[in-house]
């Protein structure tokens, strides 16, 4: 069968999620938010993603994995919408150890989708980087440090 060599939308189409714990009492978007939509553009499209979809949640804590933002990013992944996730770190993911865990080692090769920390310098089609785990593992307990 001869492929029509249009990709599909999905192959083009990258999912960028931004979050901060602590809203800046900005009417609107914080500029933490604004900042992080800007890197990650810039990376998505250097990566050769046309389509940009962003996600956030703005004052909500990354100790949680029920954030709103973060849900509907999860939702269109499942449905096969994207095939990549930009974050500026690991941390944005979340700072809940097993969550963040599940979702860098099962959800996100189940559904074959491309990790990309920028700040981390993870990028999952270069292969493994063996400090994401225990960058996660630091990210929880930061979380549970400043919260004491």
């Amino acid at each position: 069968m001869k492929q029509s060599g249009k990709k599909k939308i999905c192959d083009v189409t990258a999912c960028l999620y931004e979050r901060l714990s602590r809203d800046d009492n900005l009417e609107g978007e914080s500029y933490s938010i604004s900042n992080q939509k800007k890197l990650l553009t810039k990376a998505a499209k250097e990566k050769g993603y046309t389509n940009l979809v962003n996600f956030s949640d703005d004052g909500i804590s990354g100790v949680t994995m029920q954030r709103p933002g973060f849900q509907a990013m999860l939702e269109e992944l499942e449905k096969g919408h994207a095939a990549a996730v930009f974050v500026k770190d690991i941390s944005r993911l979340g700072r809940n150890y097993i969550g963040v865990g599940k979702l860098t080692e099962d959800f996100f090769p189940e559904h074959d989708i491309w990790l990309v920390a920028v700040s981390d310098g993870v990028d999952t089609a270069e292969g493994d980087n063996e400090l994401t785990q225990i960058r996660n593992l630091f990210n929880e307990w930061y979380a549970r440090d400043i919260s004491k």
